[in-house]
């Protein structure tokens, strides 16, 4: 990981509803949609997909195109490599 790939992720981690998102995201078993994470958090539908859109610029999060709907996962091996790099980080 380079290091504006590390900023990029630690600026879209910097928000609390992005961490949310993320959470929720995690815990699903599969993909969800963007009307199922504002079901989930107190959020409007425009306010989450920015939130959504940073998430996934960053590479946090992959965007699944079915159908007319896009459905979004964690990345995993984005968030293991993020967190290596923190890890080097305390010698």
């Amino acid at each position: 990981m380079d290091i504006k790939q590390f900023e990029r992720i630690s600026k879209a981690l910097g928000d609390p509803h992005r961490i949310r998102i993320m959470q929720q995201v995690g815990k699903s078993p599969g993909c969800m949609q963007c009307a199922d994470i504002v079901e989930m958090i107190d959020l409007t539908q425009s306010a989450i997909s920015h939130h959504i859109k940073q998430l996934t610029e960053s590479g946090l999060l992959i965007a699944e195109k079915q159908g007319r709907n896009i459905k979004y996962a964690v990345d995993k091996d984005v968030v293991d490599t993020y967190t290596k790099f923190l890890q080097q980080l305390k010698g």
